[in-house]
């Protein structure tokens, strides 16, 4: 049976349908795969009885804020089920890396028919979804079938806040039924009051990015990286990780005016979107610098570097790491700069912010809206972000609070500010200091997390008269 929600999704979908049609046609791999799952629910059935914790998280972000939280989980509840879905192509790649013994599938959309199929399937004990994934029927069917739903590391933006006020008549019995809140901070957990969640089931645990954020530069797969990249351990590294459009050439810019001046400089680019890796690296080509991809690197083998004129040339680890490679220039003096390196993978961004010295966190120039700048953070970096940092507006304001990281407004202030860590190494290493030190100061969310959702299970498995149903 149509509910009154499929008929405003087709509604909707009506009206987006020429620009998904474009996208099936330029980006087929990320929007084609897995529609069994997401339009018919058609996703892994569970084969035990065992209670279930189903986590959604929505793309590689999420999936990797998880990890601590589904680490204490696996240690503390062994009896306990645990399964994983994504939205994205890139999250399910990475979430299947990660977790391939969580057999993580594709969330199906949000139409009645998929929904009670995958939770038929799924049999959830506690719907568990990651920061702000709100789906009234697949909320709707977890509850029916005697599921209890709960929001981890939830977060509420003022855009989405005026959103959800303006569709409130249909929303607010969904933000009813959910049977916890665990919120980043207090002013999230007021908002989700306000949309209708009672007030003893919303919790303030904190972020638990700042769980996740790795403050160990030693740990295997930085050091993998290093030696596969062969990064020198007194070359200076600047990293512009989770780009968009627009801050690559930023970056480089940077890069191209401050190299010839500090000859041990590194640049290091993260696009936050795979299907945009073949772009920058046309913009790499267009940029008249040595470079290399990540995804042509091999251990103990020559630096694969790609020179303006088109050809590839394999540099011995000895001129890649520690000599300096020059570039053609249009000027008699030619300069000395080192390959910049492409990151065109998927799921390695955190471990590679363990090599950063100098950190520029992207999506922050244009609407994206910021991404998480705490890994960087972590580490020890010296951070910058642009202004337009809104999703993460609390861990901005503890950051600069604490003097521990920089707002850069435009392409001269990024400038300034990594030339200034370059000329004077001590403000650098104290504005990182102070970063790691803001990181380790907030860490608890994990174990806060971990309790709600127990206590869920717990009453869920009291609760009488509630029969999960049975796969289909």
């Amino acid at each position: 049976m149509v509910s009154f929600m499929d008929l405003a999704y087709f509604a909707a979908l009506s009206l987006v349908s020429p620009v998904w049609a474009w996208r099936l046609l330029r980006y087929p791999q990320k929007y084609r795969q897995g529609w069994r799952a997401k339009l018919w629910g058609d996703v892994p059935p569970r084969e035990t009885s065992l209670p279930c914790l189903w986590f959604h998280a929505v793309s590689v972000g999420e999936v990797n804020l998880l990890r601590p939280l589904l680490v204490e989980i696996q240690r503390r509840l062994s009896s306990v089920e645990v399964r994983l879905s994504t939205t994205t192509r890139s999250g399910f790649e990475v979430a299947n890396k990660k977790y391939p013994e969580l057999s993580p599938f594709y969330c199906p959309f949000d139409w009645s028919w998929a929904v009670r199929r995958a939770v038929a399937r799924i049999r959830p004990s506690v719907l568990v979804l990651t920061e702000l994934e709100i789906w009234p029927q697949l909320i709707a069917e977890a509850k029916n079938a005697g599921a209890r739903v709960a929001v981890v590391n939830g977060r509420l933006s003022d855009r989405s806040l005026r959103g959800y006020r303006v569709a409130m008549p249909f929303l607010r019995p969904t933000f009813e039924r959910l049977d916890a809140v665990a919120a980043q901070d207090r002013r999230t957990a007021e908002r989700f009051i306000a949309l209708g969640v009672p007030p003893d089931r919303v919790f303030v645990t904190g972020s638990l990015k700042f769980d996740g954020a790795e403050c160990d530069r030693s740990n295997p797969h930085t050091q993998f990286l290093r030696e596969l990249a062969q990064i020198a351990c007194d070359e200076t590294v600047f990293l512009a990780g989770s780009t968009q459009e627009g801050e690559e050439a930023a970056a480089l810019e940077v890069f191209r005016r401050l190299g010839p001046s500090f000859p041990r400089l590194r640049l290091i680019l993260v696009p936050r979107h795979p299907e945009r890796f073949d772009s920058v690296a046309e913009l790499l080509r267009a940029s008249r610098l040595p470079w290399v991809r990540r995804s042509e690197l091999a251990r103990d083998r020559p630096l694969p570097v790609h020179w303006p004129d088109g050809q590839q040339t394999a540099v011995p680890p000895a001129l890649g790491s520690q000599g300096a490679i020059p570039v053609p220039s249009e000027t008699p003096q030619q300069r000395p700069f080192r390959p910049v390196i492409l990151v065109d993978t998927v799921g390695e961004l955190g471990a590679w912010w363990g090599l950063a010295d100098i950190a520029f966190v992207g999506g922050s120039f244009g609407n994206r809206g910021g991404q998480n700048m705490l890994e960087p953070a972590g580490y020890g970096a010296a951070v910058s972000f642009g202004p337009n940092t809104w999703n993460f507006r609390d861990i901005v304001k503890s950051l600069l609070d604490a003097e521990a990281a920089v707002v850069v407004h435009d392409v001269r202030e990024l400038e300034a500010f990594v030339r200034r860590c370059l000329e004077d190494p001590a403000y650098a290493r104290a504005l990182g200091q102070r970063a790691q030190n803001l990181v380790l100061s907030h860490r608890g969310a994990t174990l806060k997390t971990f309790e709600i959702l127990r206590g869920l299970l717990s009453a869920q498995e009291k609760a009488p008269g509630l029969k999960l149903r049975r796969s289909a």
